[in-house]
């Protein structure tokens, strides 16, 4: 059967989705509390990135609540569906993933989440895992031939990622995950993420709702909720450019950092390296293997140029 495709930017008819539009989005939640202040938000954004408190507000608290109803929905039905099989188990974790092309701002949106969820009463005690650590590490992405395709689906650890979530959807009292740092662009050795049966794990990542290959278990399977953080192709390439120039200026000048040769480039070269890396790598990405899957989400985050929510699509009941 053909996968499903559609583009919310033009297709308003055919889709499986019922489109809201922001402000109906935001008449959601006229009277709920903001519980982060501005200076919480300027330290949960990524760079380009333009949230503020009203973005919070009309957007993220809105989808903060859905996500609180689904998850006590689950934990009700947990309830009786144990009462009815007079079976004794413990709750498991509800698991939430989050995808999105590089440069998109899936990391604020499931930083800020993290935050919003860790508020609501149903929902104290929630994890962020990104798929990063589930990078095969440099030394074997070279011996593989595959340093060039670093982000594409076959450069991940796919059976060490489906069994680490797995182990957390089975209410495993801790489980640890590889630690990846963004200063050396690699698996750190021997240092871990310890997740312990938190009440909501986020699982974020270029491709995590990727179908399943031959048949077996894919990783959205183990997914309770799923969301695409979508852009028009042209407006992630600039802030992908935008995001490189502010690395190259900041985190690239640590002479420890992977990416410390690019600290002196002049601006045209930086534009261009960044140019160079979006067409060759992160676009061909994100058209053969990342877009693809937006119609495997629940809901879909549809944002304009300035990083702003226009409207969000949520998958029919």
């Amino acid at each position: 059967m053909p996968e499903l495709r559609f583009d919310p930017h033009t297709d308003t008819s055919r889709t499986p989705f019922v489109e809201i539009s922001r402000d109906e989005w935001a008449r959601l939640a006229p009277s709920m509390p903001m519980p982060l202040t501005s200076a919480e938000i300027v330290q949960l954004r990524g760079l380009g990135d333009r949230l503020d408190l009203d973005e919070v507000a009309e957007v993220y608290l809105p989808l903060s609540r859905l996500l609180s109803l689904y998850v006590a929905n689950a934990k009700r039905l947990h309830t009786e569906a144990t009462h009815f099989l007079g079976t004794e188990r413990a709750s498991t974790p509800f698991v939430i993933g989050i995808a999105g092309s590089v440069a998109v701002g899936k990391s604020t949106v499931a930083r800020l989440l993290r935050e919003l969820l860790s508020r609501w009463e149903d929902t104290p005690r929630v994890e962020l895992i990104t798929t990063d650590g589930f990078l095969y590490p440099n030394a074997e992405l070279e011996r593989r031939g595959l340093m060039t395709r670093k982000g594409f689906p076959e450069s991940y650890d796919r059976r060490s990622l489906l069994r680490f979530i797995a182990e957390v959807k089975s209410g495993a009292p801790e489980v640890r995950a590889p630690f990846y740092s963004h200063l050396s662009y690699d698996i750190v050795p021997d240092a871990t993420v310890v997740v312990r049966r938190p009440d909501v794990l986020i699982v974020e990542g270029l491709n995590v709702l990727q179908p399943p290959r031959g048949g077996g278990l894919a990783i959205s399977d183990l997914f309770d909720f799923s969301i695409y953080v979508d852009a028009r192709t042209s407006d992630i390439a600039r802030w992908y450019e935008e995001r490189f120039m502010a690395l190259q200026r900041g985190a690239f000048t640590n002479p420890n950092s992977y990416f410390n040769v690019y600290a002196d480039l002049t601006e045209e070269q930086a534009r261009a390296r960044a140019r160079y890396f979006w067409e060759e790598v992160n676009s061909p990405n994100l058209a053969e293997n990342i877009r693809p899957t937006r119609a495997r989400a629940k809901l879909v985050l549809k944002k304009e140029h300035d990083h702003s929510v226009s409207s969000v699509l949520l998958r029919k009941i």
